[in-house]
């Protein structure tokens, strides 16, 4: 078994290294090309249809807000990657990697916001009148391949296992360090309480992420942000060392062992992937639910969870970690993952460690929440509602068994089954680009929706 175990994390390691990395750029970079650098060009129109649009009441068709589906998604992606991923990235590929973690989000927008239009055009609706869509539904209906939507389905509802026993553990390891409560007792508080919510199914989700995913970006990042002020003096010189060793190797210093510039790339590109999900299929399915008048108006609110997961929170976690300076401290390569907590427990002392701790426990709750909700969907998808109820019951006696750490072995093949998710819905996505392209074009040129959104702001002002 222990070689079994060697063998599936060599692989593992392997995949998440260079082939995947460059199978997300590659595709990023080209539907980025397909789309008419769109991120680029209308990031005012797109900050203003979304956020500037939030009090207003959406056009359309849904069960759920915009902004609700945009949290819901947010409440997937915003996890520990944001808080412990960070600090491991700066540690194994130098300060440069924040600069590489940007690049990779700003190319992922187009991969999110195709994955996010698809859901929308292909969702349906199921027994219960809710708007259902994702990867397994493009798939099917957009490139008539069902059997390749039903091993997406079937891969995506398998991989949350491992997936809610790590982020169970996470959030009893938590509590437990800082409130020395049982890890048993947390795992059974935390599975009744996201019980409550799930069984609510999309709606009642959509309320919930609507209120806690605000807070809990606003908590952190408003912590983050007094940090940074402190160091204001500080802000030139970790701006200095984010993009000078971009496109330098970095000589060891304290407890930095140093970086060639490969390996810069490799971690920023790495932690920008796997903290926004582009390309992983999962945010589409929140997406889908969305109330919206064209599919392309809801891939705009897909490009703003990037903007906040990666470009707000991820860069607050890094700020933080390069301005307190822990990162260079003697032994901080030893355990990254606990670098946030020292740097904001060396400005607030132990209210900072507790501050991360209440972070780290809404980010992964929130986590668990929707991806509950995520393989209800396949399971739905795959064998009809009552088997999404059935897998709903499995996920919440995951978050127990590895709130004690059971099933430790099971959590090895994370990282593959996350390969097989990702690998059919980037192709999928690639094979349907052309439609995405059609959607935006007519979009951007149609009175209905971009020319008459921009006749009303001249007539406004």
């Amino acid at each position: 078994m222990e070689r079994l175990l060697d063998v599936v994390g060599q692989v593992s390691a392997w995949l998440w290294g260079p082939p995947l990395i460059i199978l997300l750029v590659i595709t990023g970079l080209y539907l980025t090309i397909q789309l008419k650098f769109f991120q680029f060009r209308y990031p005012i129109y797109m900050l203003k249809q979304t956020f500037g649009s939030v009090f207003k009441k959406p056009k359309g068709k849904g069960n759920i807000t915009p902004l609700q589906a945009l949290t819901s998604a947010l409440s997937s992606t915003v996890g520990a990657a944001n808080i412990v991923g960070v600090p491991a990235a700066i540690m194994f590929g130098g300060p440069g990697a924040v600069f590489w973690m940007w690049i990779i989000a700003i190319i992922g927008m187009a991969i999110k916001f195709s994955e996010s239009v698809l859901a929308v055009k292909y969702r349906e609706k199921n027994e219960n009148g809710e708007y259902v869509g994702g990867p397994m539904y493009y798939m099917t209906k957009g490139l008539n391949m069902k059997w390749l939507g039903t091993w997406f389905a079937f891969a995506l509802m398998i991989e949350l296992i491992p997936s809610i026993m790590v982020q169970g553990n996470a959030v009893s390891a938590a509590v437990t360090e800082t409130f020395n409560v049982s890890g048993l007792v947390t795992g059974i508080i935390t599975a009744v309480l996201v019980g409550l919510v799930v069984f609510g199914g999309i709606t009642r989700i959509g309320k919930v992420t609507e209120l806690v995913v605000p807070f809990m970006a606003l908590f952190y990042v408003g912590a983050g942000l007094i940090i940074v002020v402190i160091n204001f003096s500080e802000i030139p010189e970790v701006f200095s060392l984010i993009f000078s060793y971009a496109f330098q190797p970095m000589a060891a210093i304290g407890g930095f062992g140093g970086a060639a510039i490969a390996e810069t790339i490799r971690w920023g590109f790495a932690r920008g992937l796997y903290s926004n999900e582009s390309g992983l299929g999962t945010a589409p399915i929140a997406h889908a639910a969305a109330t919206t008048d064209h599919p392309v108006r809801q891939g705009f609110w897909a490009v703003m969870g990037i903007v906040i997961d990666t470009l707000i929170i991820c860069s607050a976690t890094a700020f933080v970690v390069l301005s307190s300076g822990v990162w260079t401290r003697e032994g901080a390569i030893e355990d990254p993952s606990a670098l946030t907590a020292a740097a904001f427990a060396s400005y607030f002392g132990q209210t900072g460690s507790v501050i991360v701790t209440i972070s780290l426990i809404f980010f992964v709750v929130s986590t668990i929440m929707v991806v509950i909700f995520y393989g209800a969907k396949q399971a739905e998808f795959l064998f009809g509602n009552s088997a999404g109820n059935i897998m709903k019951i499995v996920y919440l006696a995951a978050i127990i068994l590895g709130s004690i750490g059971g099933a430790r072995i099971i959590w090895q093949f994370l990282d593959l089954t996350l390969a097989a998710v990702l690998i059919p819905n980037v192709i999928a996505v690639l094979l349907l680009s052309k439609e995405v392209k059609q959607l935006k074009e007519e979009f951007f040129n149609s009175e209905k929706y971009y020319l008459k959104d921009i006749k009303k702001e001249k007539e406004a002002s």
